[in-house]
């Protein structure tokens, strides 16, 4: 049989190049939006796991699963016991900083610190999905640890302690140290050296960390040696990563860093890091948190790695991909019809579990009032969804059942405890009304008040990058009454600090004395263009 040129140019490009042939072009960043920052990353055969920060919110670290980089679903959490996780009374942007994730021999570790309670610590999995094992602490101060295995079968925990990057050997098996801390680079110069993770290439340690804060001036920078404890050389494109200059200034990513290398089956080598996403150029809030970003890497052999040409990234990447392997989209409402809620919704510190059902009454979320207010860092009646784009609609429909004037309910955009809005129903006397209630700071003030005819109200919070809508409707009725507006800047991370991004929240607080009061959520909409 005759063949001719095209046929045999296509078989060769089956055999030798099929990688290349159905790799696929461009896609959006973030690959995981909202609150999701210092994402660690892992590869087992085909699979790609990722884990990222989650400070006082429980369950604690989020597990992701992906096959192409690009797309990614929740796996679930590698903290959900309170064994595991000791929260009480863990300050706004406290509990878990900066996991590792790592799979080595069979088994995957997740290796983190709670600032909180305990410090570093360890847990180990034979399924990322879980369960996850308690920790095992290891006793060193410096915070931001990672596991690195070396080829003399030893294994190190590598932290960032102040002036710079310490390794230390550690027992595996009981966390106990082995040696004393090293410092081994302090980085560039640049302030906070943070976030160190240790590859093995080419005969040389390539120390990978973040620099410069993880803010505005946030960066990646990279330093290799022949040796673990050093020296190390700085390389010569540092930062290799960063829109802390001229090229990146008007980008609306802005603050990347803290990073992570994975090498795909294919061979080529990926990073994935944080950054956030501003309401426009020269306008500098974010509110939506610090985001896991992706970009290719050009690291050829002996040679210094190179993240997308001149280390800066765009919300579209047109870029080569793996193949593409999406995942089934969520629906946009919550019907509450689940023995557990999904794997998206968080309580803030370790819930009081007699709180809240699902089987109280058939197809409603029941939240029972805690004394405790959003202003507090205790175990309010609050569970809570990421806020994922600036643009969206959420949307619920409770019944109150309450009988005094210092019970509510309702829905809130929460940044921390003191800079937070919310949208409530309470009673007033024999009325019930709907309040839109500020916390801003030291400014705490109703902003507005509507009386309403029942019990049942649905509740309504429209976002843009600049302004919150609230909105009522009588719960026989479609039609929405605004009952104000107000700016998204003051719980951004500018104005509130801290670590996280908004979340959007359910809660039931009796305003410091005891209670029975309940509220039943029927569902929880949430839409976005993404």
């Amino acid at each position: 049989m005759k063949m001719n040129f095209k046929t045999v140019f296509i078989a060769f490009v089956l055999a030798v190049c099929p990688a290349f042939l159905f790799s696929q072009n461009g896609y959006q960043n973030p690959i995981i939006r909202g609150f999701n920052p210092d994402p660690s990353i892992c590869r087992v055969n085909d699979d790609f796991y990722l884990v990222t920060s989650s400070f006082e919110y429980f369950p604690g670290l989020p597990i992701y699963h992906s096959k192409d980089l690009v797309n990614w679903e929740q796996l679930g959490h590698c903290l959900t016991r309170d064994s595991q996780l000791p929260l009480h009374k863990a300050f706004a942007s406290g509990g878990l900083f900066a996991p590792s994730l790592r799979y080595h021999d069979g088994t995957f570790y997740v290796i983190c610190t709670n600032v909180s309670g305990g410090g570093n610590f360890f847990c180990t999995a034979t399924n990322p999905a879980g369960t996850w094992s308690d920790p095992v602490w290891v006793d060193i101060e410096s915070i931001d640890p990672d596991i690195f295995w070396d080829e003399d079968g030893k294994t190190y925990f590598v932290t960032q302690g102040g002036e710079g990057i310490r390794v230390t050997e550690i027992d595996i098996k009981t966390g106990k140290t082995l040696s004393p801390e090293q410092l081994v680079w302090g980085g560039i110069g640049h302030r906070f050296p943070e976030a160190p993770h240790i590859y093995k290439k080419d005969g040389y340690y390539y120390l990978l960390l973040g620099e410069g804060g993880t803010e505005y001036a946030h960066s990646a920078t990279i330093g290799r040696s022949k040796y673990l404890y050093g020296p190390y050389e700085s390389c010569p494109l540092n930062p290799i990563l960063t829109h802390c200059n001229r090229i990146g200034q008007d980008n609306l990513i802005q603050g990347t860093g803290h990073a992570d290398f994975i090498q795909a089956g294919d061979g080529s080598w990926w990073i994935v890091f944080l950054g956030f996403r501003v309401t426009q150029r020269y306008a500098y809030y974010h509110i939506l948190g610090r985001e896991t970003f992706l970009a290719p890497v050009d690291w050829p052999k002996g040679g210094w790695p190179q993240i997308n040409g001149n280390g800066t990234v765009s919300l579209n990447m047109d870029v080569p991909t793996l193949p593409l392997h999406p995942f089934e989209k969520r629906p946009l409402r919550t019907d509450f019809d689940e023995r557990q809620l999904g794997f998206e919704w968080q309580y803030l510190r370790n819930p009081a579990r007699e709180n809240y059902s699902l089987t109280d009454r058939k197809g409603y979320l029941r939240i029972t009032a805690s004394p405790y207010t959003l202003n507090e860092t205790e175990a309010v009646s609050f569970v809570a969804r990421r806020q994922t784009e600036y643009d969206f609609s959420a949307e619920t429909l409770l019944e109150f059942n309450t009988s005094a004037d210092n019970e509510e309910a309702g829905i809130t955009l929460l940044q921390n405890n003191t800079h937070h809005y919310e949208l409530l129903i309470k009673k007033t006397g024999e009325q019930h009304v709907v309040q839109l209630r500020i916390s801003v700071g030291s400014l705490f003030y109703i902003a507005a008040e509507k009386t309403i005819a029942s019990n049942k109200v649905k509740l309504k919070i429209d976002g843009s990058p600049f302004q919150y809508s609230f909105s009522y409707s009588e719960s026989n009725s479609n039609q929405y009454h605004e009952l104000g507006k107000m700016d998204t800047r003051y719980l951004s991370t500018e104005v509130a600090g801290g670590f996280t991004g908004v979340m959007i929240g359910l809660y039931v607080s009796s305003n410091g004395k005891p209670s029975t009061a309940k509220a039943y959520y029927d569902w929880f909409d949430y839409k976005t263009e993404k």
